[in-house]
C-alpha cells in the first residue's frame, strides 16, 4: 500500500508553522494594497460551434452582460470572436443566434492571461426565432450529447477553487451526489457503492490507464494527480447510465478534455503548492496557420525541500515525482482540426521501518521495508473533420502504458542479516496499451442527430511477482509469470430525436469482444428527458454496462506439488450491470438549482471462487493490493441502490454554495451465496461547500472556502489476533467478512485565498487547511507483527497547504 507518511508530532509543528507563515504573507500582501491606479482591461476571445454539427456559426451575438457601456461583438465566418478592452473581473457572457438557444457563461479575467472559451451552441426544434433559456450555466448541460442522467460537467476552476481539492480533478468531484471520497491519502472515488475499479478515465478521446503518481497495477487512483488542472479544459463527470459511447465501465466516467493553448499571444505560469514547483508556458506555433502549444512541467516540492536537507520527521519516506504534460493544436481549413498531445508521470518512495525513528507513523507493511516505483504515461493525436450536409469524423490514435515496481523485505530478529532483513516479496508488472477509435456524427436536422464509431485496443503486458514466506534458501514461490498480448474490440451506434424542444430520447447499444476468451457484451442504453417548464425536467435513464477484470487477474496462477504452474482465471467473463435512474431536476431561481437522483444498479457475472466462500471481486481496490486469487468464475452478484439529492447556488453575487447528500446500500453475494456488505458500504455521505469573493478595488480579491464532509466509516474485516500471533503474520477472520464499520468520517476544510492583479500580471495565493478541527478519522486497524497487537491508523490530523500561483 503505497500512501504519504506522516511524523504525528514534528509534522503537525510543521503544518502549524506553516499556517503561521501564510497567514503572515497573506497580511504583508493585504497590507502593501494599492487601491488607486488606471483601470486594467483584458481580452476574451473564442470560437462558437454547432453543439452537434461542430460547424463554426457566423453571426453569433456575444454580449459582456452588466458591462456599462455594454461590450459585445458577433462571430465571423469561421466562428471567432474577440472582445478586447474588458475591465478584469468576473463577467457572464450571453451567446445568441436565430434558431439556437441562447447561452450564459461565466468567465474570469485576470491580467496575466487573456480568457479563451469554445462554445456549443444547440439549435431549437423551433425554427426562426431566438429561444431564450433562462440562465442556462455549464453545469447543468454536459459536453456529451447524448448524456442523459448521473451527470455533470465541471471546469477547471472548479477544482481549483473547492476546498481540500488540492487541484485534483478526483477529489473535487468527490464532492457530488453519489461520490464517496473519505480517504485523506488517495484519490480513489466510490460511485454509488462500487469499486473504485470501475471507473472509466478517459481523456481527449482516449481511454487512459490510471492518471495517477503511486497509483498500484489495476487500480483507478493514488496521492497525488498527474492530470494537471492548470491544462484542463470543461469536462464530464458521470455516475452511472452513461451513453452508448462509454464501455469497459461499470461504475463512472471521467471523460477529460484538455484546453487548447492561446494562438495569438505567448502566456506562462509558475506555482508552487501541494503537487509541486510548477512552470508552463503556451502561446503561437504559427498565428496564419492557427497553431498553437500548451506545456506544463511538475517536480515533487517534498523532493526539493529534501534535497535542500529539510527534514519533515519522515526520513526517507519522501514521495518523489514529476510529470509533464504537453498538447499541440493545428487548426486547417482543408485537412481539418489535429491536435497531438501527451502525460507522464514518475514516481519513487521508500517506506522504511528499519530507519523509522520514534514516533513516525509511514502507513506501510508492519515490520517491513517497502520501495515502490511506478511510471506512466499516455498520448496521441486527435483528427477532427467536417464533412459535407452536418457531418464530421474524428479519429484517436495513441498509446499509454503503466509501469510498477514493488520490492518489500521483511524485518525479524532472529533474521541474522544486516538491520535484521530478509527479502520477502518482489513485483514487477508493465502495460502497453495501443488505441485507435474513429466516430461518424451527423446532425440531419434540428431533430436528429447520430453518432457511431468503433474502437479497439491491444495490450501487451507482463506481471512477475514472487514471495518467502519460509525465509530458507532459495525458497522464493513465483505467483505470476506471464507475458502476452490480447485485445478489445468494440462498437457503437447511438440516436439522438428531439419530438420538441421539451421531450428527447437518446437510445444506443454498445458491443464489446474480448480476444483473449472470446467473451462477448451487447449493451443497450435509453435515456428520456421531458421538461416540465423552463425550469424542470423530468428524466429518466438505463442500459447494460460491462467491464472486463484488471489484466493481472485473467493470468493468477496456482502451483502445484511438482512445481506446474496453472493459470485459472482466463475464461472469465466481464463484470456486467444494470442501471436504473430516475431524475428530477428544478432550477427554480436564476442560478439556483435542485436536483434529485433514485437508482437501483443489479450487478452479475462477478468473479468469485469456484468453492464456497466469501470473495468477490466486488470488492477490489478496497486496498491497495494487487492480489494473486485463482480459481474464480463469473457466478457473483451484487445490487447498489440509493437516493442522492444537490442543492446548488452558481456562482454569482460573489458567492456560491453546494449540498450533497446520498444513503445507499451496497450489498454482494459470493460463492457461498451469503449476501454481504461490500467493503464499500459506507450507506450515507454528506457535503456542504460554500465560499465568498470580496472585491477591494479592481485589482484585488479576497476568497474565502469552506468545504465539510459527513460520512459513513469504511467496512473491514477483524483481525484474527491468535490466529495472526501463530502465523506471525495479519490473518482476518473471514467468516466475519465485512462484518464491522469504522467510526463516520468528519473533515472540514477551510480555504482563505487572495488575488492580485497589476497592468499584466496576476499574483494568486491561498491556503487550504484541511482537517481544521482535527478530528480523529481511522483509516485502518493493521497488525503489528513485532508487537503483537493491533494497532490503529489514523488519516490526516491536521494539514496545511500553502500555494503561490503567478500569470503572466
Amino acid at each position: 500500500m503505497i500512501r504519504f507518511s506522516q511524523s504525528q508530532q514534528r509534522k503537525q509543528i510543521f503544518a502549524e508553522s506553516k499556517l503561521k507563515l501564510s497567514v503572515a504573507v497573506l497580511f504583508f500582501l493585504l497590507a502593501n494594497f494599492s487601491l488607486h491606479s488606471q483601470i486594467i482591461t483584458q481580452t476574451i476571445k473564442g470560437v462558437v460551434i454547432d453543439k452537434q454539427s461542430q460547424t463554426p456559426l457566423p453571426g453569433v451575438v456575444v454580449q459582456v452582460m452588466n458591462s456599462n457601456p455594454l461590450m459585445g461583438t458577433s462571430t465571423n465566418e469561421k466562428g471567432e470572436f474577440k472582445i478586447t478592452n474588458v475591465p478584469i473581473g468576473r463577467w457572464q457572457l450571453k451567446f445568441q443566434a436565430i434558431s439556437y438557444k441562447e447561452k450564459y457563461i461565466t468567465t474570469i479575467l485576470n491580467a496575466g492571461k487573456e480568457a479563451v472559451h469554445n462554445i456549443e451552441l444547440e439549435e431549437s426544434v423551433i425554427q426562426g426565432q431566438e429561444v431564450v433559456v433562462i440562465a442556462e450555466q455549464d453545469k447543468t448541460k454536459n459536453n456529451n450529447k447524448m448524456s442523459t442522467v448521473s451527470s455533470r460537467v465541471f471546469s477547471a476552476e472548479e477544482a481549483a477553487r473547492y476546498a481540500g481539492s488540492r487541484n485534483d480533478p478526483a477529489r473535487m468531484a468527490a464532492n457530488f451526489a453519489g461520490v464517496s471520497g473519505a480517504n485523506d491519502s488517495r484519490n480513489d472515488i466510490i460511485i454509488r457503492g462500487n469499486s473504485p475499479l470501475g471507473v472509466l478515465w478517459r481523456l481527449n478521446g482516449l481511454d487512459i490507464p490510471n492518471p495517477n503518481h503511486f497509483g498500484n497495477a489495476g487500480s483507478t487512483g493514488g496521492p497525488v494527480s498527474i492530470l494537471n488542472n492548470n491544462t484542463l479544459d470543461n469536462s464530464d463527470f458521470m455516475t452511472g447510465a452513461f451513453a452508448a459511447d462509454y464501455g469497459n465501465a461499470t461504475a463512472g466516467v471521467f471523460d477529460l478534455r484538455m484546453r487548447q493553448g492561446n494562438n495569438e499571444k505567448f502566456e506562462f505560469l509558475t506555482q508552487v503548492g501541494f503537487n509541486g514547483f510548477e512552470v508552463a508556458a503556451e502561446g503561437p506555433l504559427n498565428k496564419k496557420k492557427n497553431a498553437s502549444f500548451l506545456l506544463d512541467y511538475r517536480y515533487s516540492t517534498l523532493s526539493v525541500f529534501k534535497a535542500l536537507n529539510i527534514d519533515f520527521g519522515t526520513g526517507d519516506a519522501v514521495p518523489q515525482y514529476q510529470d509533464i504534460t504537453f498538447k499541440t493544436d493545428f487548426n486547417t481549413e482543408k485537412a481539418g482540426k489535429i491536435s497531438v498531445w501527451g502525460i507522464g508521470g514518475l514516481s519513487y518512495v521508500a517506506l522504511l521501518e528499519s530507519d523509522k525513528k520514534e514516533g513516525q507513523d509511514l502507513y506501510g507493511y508492519s515490520s517491513r521495508d517497502t520501495y515502490f516505483r511506478s511510471n506512466v504515461g499516455a498520448g496521441g493525436i486527435s483528427h477532427t473533420y467536417l464533412l459535407k450536409n452536418n457531418a464530421y469524423l474524428k479519429t484517436n490514435i495513441g498509446a499509454s502504458g503503466s509501469y510498477n515496481y514493488i520490492s518489500a523485505d521483511r524485518i525479524d530478529t532472529s533474521f541474522k542479516t544486516p538491520k535484521n532483513l530478509k527479502p520477502e516479496y518482489r513485483q514487477e508488472t508493465q502495460t502497453i496499451r495501443y488505441t485507435f477509435n474513429t466516430t461518424y456524427n451527423k446532425k440531419f436536422n434540428s431533430r436528429d442527430f447520430l453518432n457511431a464509431g468503433v474502437y479497439s485496443d491491444f495490450y501487451n503486458t507482463f506481471f512477475v511477482d514472487s514471495t518467502d514466506d519460509v525465509f530458507g534458501y532459495n525458497t522464493f514461490i513465483t505467483l505470476r509469470d506471464y507475458k502476452g498480448s490480447t485485445g478489445l474490440l468494440r462498437g457503437f451506434v447511438q440516436w439522438q430525436h428531439k419530438f420538441t424542444d421539451n421531450f428527447l430520447i437518446n437510445i444506443g447499444v454498445s458491443d464489446q469482444h474480448f480476444l483473449l476468451n472470446g467473451s462477448n457484451a451487447v449493451e443497450p442504453r435509453l435515456g428520456l428527458k421531458y421538461s416540465l417548464n423552463s425550469k424542470q425536467s423530468i428524466s429518466l435513464g438505463g442500459g447494460m454496462h460491462s467491464q472486463l477484470q484488471p489484466i493481472y487477474i485473467y493470468f493468477a496462477s496456482e502451483t502445484d506439488s511438482a512445481g506446474k504452474r496453472t493459470e485459472t482465471n482466463k475464461s472469465l467473463d466481464f463484470t456486467r450491470a444494470v442501471h436504473g435512474v430516475l431524475a428530477y431536476d428544478n432550477n427554480f431561481a436564476q442560478n439556483f438549482r435542485i436536483k434529485t437522483e433514485l437508482y437501483y444498479q443489479y450487478i452479475y457475472n462477478a468473479p468469485v471462487k469456484n468453492y464456497p466462500g466469501y470473495f468477490s471481486a466486488l470488492n477490489l481496490g478496497a486496498d491497495f493490493n494487487s492480489p494473486n486469487v485463482t480459481n474464480l468464475v463469473s457466478e457473483g452478484t451484487g445490487q447498489n441502490y440509493g437516493l442522492e439529492i444537490t442543492l446548488e447556488k452558481f456562482y454569482s453575487r460573489g458567492y456560491y454554495f453546494l449540498f450533497t447528500g446520498s444513503l445507499f446500500e451496497s450489498k454482494y453475494t459470493g460463492s457461498d451465496k451469503v449476501e454481504r456488505n461490500t467493503a464499500f458500504n459506507g450507506n450515507y455521505v454528506t457535503n456542504l461547500l460554500a465560499g465568498k469573493e470580496f472585491k477591494i478595488g479592481q485589482k484585488h480579491v479576497i476568497s474565502l472556502d469552506i468545504r465539510g464532509t459527513y460520512a459513513g466509516g469504511k467496512r473491514y474485516t477483524p483481525i484474527d489476533i491468535p490466529a495472526s500471533i501463530a502465523a506471525k503474520n495479519e490473518i482476518i477472520d473471514a467468516s466475519k467478512a465485512y462484518s464491522l464499520q469504522y467510526p463516520e468520517y468528519f473533515r472540514l476544510d477551510v480555504k482563505p485565498g487572495y488575488r492580485f492583479n497589476t497592468r499584466k500580471v496576476t499574483h494568486e495565493f491561498s491556503v487550504d487547511i484541511q482537517n481544521v478541527t482535527r478530528h480523529l478519522n481511522v483509516f485502518q486497524q493493521a497488525y503489528d507483527i513485532k508487537n503483537e497487537t493491533i494497532k490503529t491508523d489514523y488519516q490526516l490530523k491536521f494539514f496545511v497547504i500553502p500555494q503561490y500561483r503567478l500569470l503572466f
